[in-house]
């Protein structure tokens, strides 16, 4: 499982799985969420840009991404 600490309100979903490492560039991440190879809340994501706040988990090829605020960094 993997933590991102926003800096900010929210990061965009192509960015988290980079930030991540799960996909390598842009084009990679365009290419998984497209293809519905990526869930976010449970859901099927298919939107690169959708907006991920602290609180929000994202799954991908049997991995998690945790989406946490500077607050609750220590989780």
């Amino acid at each position: 499982m993997e933590k991102i600490i926003l800096r900010d309100e929210y990061i965009k979903l192509g960015q988290a799985l980079k930030a991540a490492g799960f996909v390598g560039s842009g084009v990679e991440a365009k290419e998984v969420i497209t293809q519905g190879a990526v869930k976010v809340n449970g859901n099927i994501e298919v939107q690169r840009g959708k907006k991920l706040y602290a609180g929000d988990k994202v799954e991908f090829d049997n991995d998690t991404i945790i989406i946490l605020s500077s607050d609750n960094a220590d989780m």
